[in-house]
């Protein structure tokens, strides 16, 4: 009988201290598993981190987390992740939530708190959109700033009368953005010119 961790962190810029120091004072871990900068949404056994833990362990193992959403964001996929381990014979614990989630109860409080986060993004993305039609509806202008400066582009084909191909190697370019800029200035753009 193993004592398993598992942690994940989403992005490159956290890191899984917290979470190991967490796990390591009430438990005596005798083999850590970890996935960093690499989301929760991605299914549980995709993680390279996840798979090889999934493939070590045995039957009689107990896998510690330090919170449920550890093991993926998707109602589905957690639920997925923690049946499988149960087919195993490996027991999962969910430090944050209290619960050992192969149990009866901890499998109904597993579904209930990971459909509560999926409601709550789903809240979240909601929120998003209405920001974005909101933003839209006043005129702002979304997503990054425009590097290419169409009117110079088509300037300087004009003035140099550059095919498509010279005029985007001119400034580092797609030739695609050079048709539009090209397109912009009412220019007549012939393919391959």
């Amino acid at each position: 009988m193993t004592t398993l961790a598992y942690v994940r962190v989403s992005t490159e810029d956290q890191s899984t201290e917290a979470q190991r120091h967490t796990i390591s004072q009430l438990h005596n871990v005798e083999h850590w598993y970890a996935d960093e900068a690499t989301s929760g949404a991605t299914k549980a056994l995709q993680r390279p981190g996840f798979a090889e833990l999934f493939k070590f362990a045995r039957k009689g193992d107990t896998l510690i987390v330090s919170a449920i959403d550890r093991l993926g964001r998707d109602t589905i996929d957690v639920l997925e992740t923690v049946e499988a381990l149960k087919a195993k014979g490996v027991a999962v614990v969910s430090m944050r939530e209290g619960f050992d989630l192969s149990s009866p109860i901890g499998k109904a409080m597993l579904t209930m708190l990971a459909a509560v986060a999926e409601l709550e993004r789903s809240n979240i993305k909601a929120r998003q959109m209405a920001g974005i039609a909101r933003a839209r509806e006043q005129g702002q202008k979304l997503g990054a700033p425009k590097k290419i400066d169409d009117q110079a582009v088509a300037a300087w084909r004009t003035a140099n009368q550059a095919t498509i191909q010279e005029t985007a190697t001119e400034f580092g370019i797609s030739i695609a953005a050079v048709k539009r800029a090209c397109a912009k200035k009412s220019l007549h753009v012939v393919e391959g010119e």
